[in-house]
């Protein structure tokens, strides 16, 4: 899974009949420090997420096939989970943490 951001709505007026009724996010894949990681990507919702959100993102064909139900069918990636806060632990034996919250 991958953490990203929700940039963007995308407007298809023709796609695969397996995207019927499916909202497409443009999603920035980001690293754990905030900072963005590589170029935005397509994803299917399958939460409900809007733009600003931290989402989780699966880039796994099954996974997100079934998470928008419709297993079998074209998509590479989905939005499966909107995220409220991460923590991080800098060291195992460390009291300091990173806490980046939402």
């Amino acid at each position: 899974m991958l953490i990203g951001k929700v940039i963007g709505d995308v407007v298809a007026t023709r796609k695969h009949l397996s995207h019927d009724n499916q909202k497409i996010l443009y999603v920035q894949i980001m690293n754990l420090d905030g900072s963005e990681r590589g170029s935005p990507i397509l994803a299917l919702d399958a939460v409900d997420a809007g733009i600003g959100d931290r989402v989780l993102v699966t880039q796994e064909g099954w996974s997100a096939m079934t998470s928008v139900g419709k297993p079998f069918s074209p998509i590479d990636m989905a939005v499966i989970g909107v995220i409220d806060s991460v923590e991080l632990a800098l060291e195992p034996d460390s009291p300091e943490e990173l806490r980046h919250n939402t």
